[in-house]
């Protein structure tokens, strides 16, 4: 099985491609655009592949959309490759019009006094929590492959903070909801998610950018999404997540900039 987010290889070793399939994209009816983490899982997932090495950090900035039926070109480029770790660049576009380019590194070394310090907040169990319905969710979209799971706010808990349990669901026998860098750059495209909370409205972003740092993937069903939205001035938005094993294990961490948009009705 390989995850929906993959892209598929052709004769070119350096170039992938990533058909923009309905179940890809979000937005409203007649609206619909590739989900930027899908962008980003897509275009690591072929660094990774290409290289032969795993994640480290990777950063997205998002250009432009691509609509259901286009075809997604991702071109790796890798200027450096060093002993333990290759620096990597995508650049993913639809002809001629850049969608989406990514600067990233990836590599592995020895344990070295691995240890965490950012602490898994307490929290109710998945089932214990409410069941959250997007506003814009198509059963055929991206927002149909994944169940979010809020988490009441703490008395006196830092605002512009929201917390949420998210879990991927395979949408045939031929997708694979497997743990991954891949996975973990879709989940953390969610950091606007936190801005309905934050604002207490209904409200979203378009996101501009997204900045992924692996710590490690571990299986995991559920993840715990620690969002917290930094600020909202001059019409953007900034925040970041922490993302979560059931375990307490920190799976990776997200910083993202956005431009606010409030829903109507």
């Amino acid at each position: 099985m390989d995850a929906f987010y993959a892209p598929n290889p052709t004769h070119n070793p350096q170039r992938w491609v990533l058909p923009v399939a309905r179940s890809l994209c979000v937005g409203p009816p007649g609206r619909q655009f590739l989900f930027g983490g899908v962008g980003l899982a897509a275009s690591v997932t072929a660094m990774e592949r290409a290289t032969g090495r795993p994640l480290i950090w990777a950063t997205a900035q998002y250009l432009s959309y691509a609509n259901p039926d286009a075809m997604l070109d991702i071109d790796v480029a890798t200027p450096v490759a060093g002993k333990s770790v290759t620096q990597a660049r995508v650049v993913g576009h639809v002809g001629e019009r850049e969608i989406v380019t990514v600067n990233a590194a990836l590599g592995q070394r020895s344990e070295l006094h691995s240890r965490q310090f950012a602490v898994m907040p307490r929290v109710p169990k998945p089932d214990d929590c409410d069941l959250i319905e997007h506003a814009h969710r198509d059963p055929d979209g991206l927002h149909g492959r994944f169940e979010h799971r809020a988490i009441p706010r703490d008395p006196g808990e830092d605002e512009g903070r929201s917390k949420q349990w998210l879990r991927c669901r395979s949408g045939s026998s031929s997708d694979s909801c497997e743990m991954s860098a891949g996975l973990l750059a879709v989940i953390a495209d969610y950091v606007p998610s936190g801005i309905r909370t934050a604002l207490d409205q209904p409200a979203g972003a378009n996101s501009l950018d997204n900045t992924l740092r692996i710590v490690r993937t571990r299986p995991t069903e559920w993840v715990l999404c620690d969002t917290q939205i930094f600020a909202v001035a001059a019409g953007f938005v900034h925040g970041r997540m922490h993302l979560f094993a059931e375990n307490g294990e920190l799976l990776a961490t997200a910083s993202q900039s956005g431009i606010l948009r409030v829903f109507e009705g």
